[in-house]
């Protein structure tokens, strides 16, 4: 097949998969009752295409925030007649509203909590990756779905997107040869930073909540909004912010559910201000047939090693008949062993404002409500990629490597490394039961 050719199918291939939801005769007469829990940017966001998609009827918005609220629920006002009622407490918002879809897009200590209650509330939930702080809270948000038999969508828009449907099919087809490394890989640039005092409270955010289940530590304007992900209390870095994207290509492609060992090392050779994730972290994971290396390094960015003018992220494959790229804003390319053979690319193709693909992943979380199949992005598959991440925090943290069962979803014969698969909780929150 030449170049062309192939591109061309891959193209098809990919919109046809991506926009058959969109294309579905099984739309209801009455919409679905749809609630949002964490309403930043990001969940406005998803909020947004849940609008645009026409099935979704906002009844409403719940944060810790006042002030959060406020502004999403003008940005809403903009997109829609409806007139969501305003909740700080996710769990009183359930019981009055009884929402029939709950987006849940909080700081990633709150995930598991909140999709678990929705669940149990008999709402179906999208909920934001990575799925959950703890791998324990991963496995009961997996058991509670299976209990209740309810749709849970994970946030991994790239599984929809069309660069990455047709590169997959590219490096399935054996094009690349046999594959026995992956690199998935996110580099910024950035610098030391400083210390931000702590302060008081704003008026109007209730910080007890804000922390949770997790510690209740003073509050600094560097964690909220939008600075969370980089403190360990809250989020697990890098590694769980980008990790879960690129890991879960690697496991899209391979199909395998888990890596056998893992090792990472990382640290702050460069980070002063009041984040305590590290600064730069490799991670190494031992699957049947591959290697798979993690990397990502948020100071010293350079023009050398960038895959897009704004960015270098992404997976390179490592075949026997050429170098395949998984990118994001640059789509895909190929480069073959052969100096003779062309090089192959793929755009991306990606919706503003946001170069994400929210709305076909939205698409197939209502098709499979409709039809109650599994989504593209279901709790087991966003349940693995996560782990891949924690798996690799919990390395680091431990300062030595593990060796994973899969299947039972422990570390056998170690104690202390156990002990990581969850944390304990504060106050009246109870840790999900596994």
């Amino acid at each position: 097949m030449d170049r062309r050719k192939f591109i061309e199918q891959s193209v098809m291939a990919g919109a046809a998969f991506s926009s058959l939801p969109l294309l579905t005769s099984l739309k209801r007469t009455t919409q679905y009752k749809t609630a949002l829990i964490g309403s930043g940017w990001w969940g406005t966001n998803i909020l947004r295409c849940a609008i645009q998609a026409g099935e979704s009827k906002v009844v409403a918005l719940c944060d810790v925030d006042e002030n959060q609220l406020k502004l999403t629920s003008g940005e809403i006002s903009k997109l829609t007649p409806d007139k969501p009622k305003l909740y700080k407490d996710f769990r009183e918002m359930l019981q009055k509203e009884k929402p029939e879809i709950v987006i849940v897009a909080t700081p990633d200590h709150w995930h598991a909590l909140c999709c678990i209650a929705a669940i149990e509330s008999g709402a179906h939930v999208y909920v934001e990756k990575p799925i959950c702080h703890t791998i324990q809270e991963g496995r009961a948000m997996v058991n509670a779905t299976r209990k209740h038999g309810r749709i849970v969508q994970v946030g991994t828009h790239r599984r929809v997107s069309p660069h990455n449907i047709s590169g997959m099919e590219f490096l399935k087809s054996g094009k690349a040869g046999k594959i026995g490394m992956a690199r998935a890989f996110v580099h910024y640039g950035g610098g030391a930073g400083q210390k931000t005092p702590d302060s008081e409270v704003p008026k109007g955010l209730d910080w007890d909540m804000y922390c949770g289940p997790a510690a209740l530590v003073p509050y600094n304007k560097t964690i909220h909004p939008k600075g969370f992900r980089n403190y360990l209390n809250f989020a697990n870095g890098t590694l769980g912010d980008w990790g879960i994207h690129w890991l879960d290509q690697v496991l899209w492609w391979s199909e395998q559910k888990y890596p056998k060992k893992v090792y990472s090392t990382g640290g702050r050779a460069i980070r002063q201000d009041n984040t305590d994730a590290p600064d730069h972290q490799v991670a190494l994971y031992d699957f049947d047939g591959f290697t798979l290396e993690w990397e990502h390094r948020n100071f010293a960015g350079n023009n050398a090693e960038k895959t897009h003018p704004q960015q270098a992220v992404g997976v390179y494959f490592y075949g026997t008949e050429g170098t395949f790229h998984m990118g994001w804003l640059d789509g895909w390319t190929f480069y073959p062993s052969n100096p003779n053979k062309p090089i192959i690319h793929q755009d991306a193709q990606l919706n503003k404002p946001d170069d994400q693909n929210i709305q076909q992943l939205w698409a197939n979380f209502l098709s499979s409500i409709k039809t109650n199949t599994p989504p593209v992005c279901e709790i087991e598959v966003g349940q693995r990629s996560t782990n891949l991440a924690l798996l690799g925090m919990l390395s680091y943290k431990l300062g030595r490597s593990i060796v994973w069962d899969g299947e039972k979803e422990i570390i056998p014969g170690d104690d202390e490394a156990n002990k990581l698969l969850r944390r304990d909780y504060r106050g009246e929150w109870k840790y999900p039961t596994v």
